[in-house]
């Protein structure tokens, strides 16, 4: 069954589409984004907003390959445009847009037209680039944090992740807090369960270890759990193999935490295995004694959502988002105090009791999360920008 049918411009006398619903232009480049969060965010909100009771109109805008999205999508290619990001959102989206005749036009990931004859709904996962530009020192990054700045002060209503985002978004642009709307990451709680074996570990992982999922970027903090891990190995026993996994693109981290396991004597103590497949990501989760977390600033932070499903006790920052995510079910830690999180994974990886109560809070703080909400406060989202 082909994914996506090429559009058919129609509407209802009242301006809506087929039935008098809602036609939503969604930017289809976004499946194939190179952020994975981005391209697992649209996916799954889009099947999500298709299985609605009430669900709108659905036209995918753009976009070279969208067999991630929901079969029988009406989709328009891309018109003519500069060929650049920048050239899509202020040519290439517009004009497709216009070519549709939808509603309101729905940027998934940071950047949105500038100018559009309808409302944009854009969504923005977190402003950590605006709000510590330090951490991206990057040449490009000035004319980058420009460009996210005018779509989210041209966008009729902005979404994001978390209450933490949503603030971090009013300090950054000034955006009134009454034209944000928080509408939180959905998990599929089956789909990261044992359900279907353990899978197979990258080469060279054995357990016991302990995993972080993300990024190896500044912010993520990665020192502490480290040094938690080394001081772990130090009590012998079943924790004297003990490993820091490392699943995630390396932004620049990993031969300073080589350096750090080497100067304690435990090169062995971290095991990057970089950016991995979802199979083999979820028997990293299956297999992990615990996912440590020390971050100082999410948006959200899907890891803790998917480690929460799996069943694997948290070990988390109590920075930013994160606590909006784990709730009562991880240990939540400051992520300066590098003796707490010594001692925080220590308990988790020897205290079997506590270790099974956060697997069993885990689970269920990890089902309060369901893409069918976020769908529901998005659609609500598209109607809100209309009046409706």
């Amino acid at each position: 069954m082909p994914r996506a049918t090429e559009a058919t411009p129609g509407r209802s006398a009242h301006g809506r589409g087929r039935g008098g619903r809602l036609r939503v232009g969604f930017d289809g480049r976004a499946l194939t984004s190179p952020a994975a969060g981005v391209r697992r965010y649209t996916s799954e909100l889009l099947r999500a907003i298709v299985a609605l009771d009430d669900a709108p109109e659905v036209v995918l805008l753009g976009g070279a390959d969208v067999r991630a999205a929901p079969s029988g999508l009406q989709h328009v290619p891309e018109p003519w445009h500069p060929p650049t990001n920048l050239g899509w959102m202020l040519v290439g989206f517009p004009e497709a847009a216009r070519r549709a005749r939808v509603d309101v036009i729905h940027a998934p990931a940071y950047t949105a037209p500038f100018v559009a004859s309808v409302p944009v709904v854009l969504t923005i996962h977190d402003v950590s680039y605006a709000r510590h530009p330090e951490w991206f020192p990057y040449r490009r990054d000035p004319l980058r944090r420009a460009f996210y700045r005018r779509s989210a002060l041209s966008a009729a209503l902005v979404l994001t992740v978390s209450t933490f985002s949503a603030s971090e978004i009013t300090a950054a642009y000034g955006i009134d807090p009454a034209a944000i709307v928080v509408t939180p990451h959905g998990i599929d709680v089956n789909a990261f369960g044992a359900e279907g074996g353990f899978g197979t570990l990258p080469d060279g992982i054995v357990a016991p270890y302990v995993l972080h999922v993300g990024d190896l970027h500044t912010r993520r903090n990665l020192g502490v759990a480290l040094e938690a891990v080394i001081a772990a190995r130090r009590h012998g026993g079943p924790l004297a193999t003990l490993s820091l996994v490392l699943a995630g693109v390396d932004r620049g981290l990993t031969e300073a935490l080589r350096a750090q396991a080497s100067a304690a004597g435990v090169p062995d103590a971290v095991r990057p295995v970089g950016l991995v497949s979802d199979a083999v990501l979820k028997a990293l989760y299956r297999r992990a004694s615990a996912l440590v977390y020390p971050s100082l600033y999410e948006g959200f932070g899907m890891p803790l959502l998917e480690a929460m499903a799996a069943g694997v006790p948290v070990v988390a920052s109590s920075a930013a988002s994160v606590p909006e995510v784990v709730g009562d079910a991880g240990l939540v830690i400051d992520p300066g105090d590098g003796a707490a999180w010594i001692d925080a994974v220590h308990r988790v990886l020897t205290d079997t009791g506590l270790a099974a109560d956060l697997r069993a809070r885990g689970r269920a703080r990890a089902r309060t999360f369901t893409w069918a909400r976020t769908a529901r406060a998005t659609a609500q989202a598209y109607h809100r920008v209309l009046g409706d």
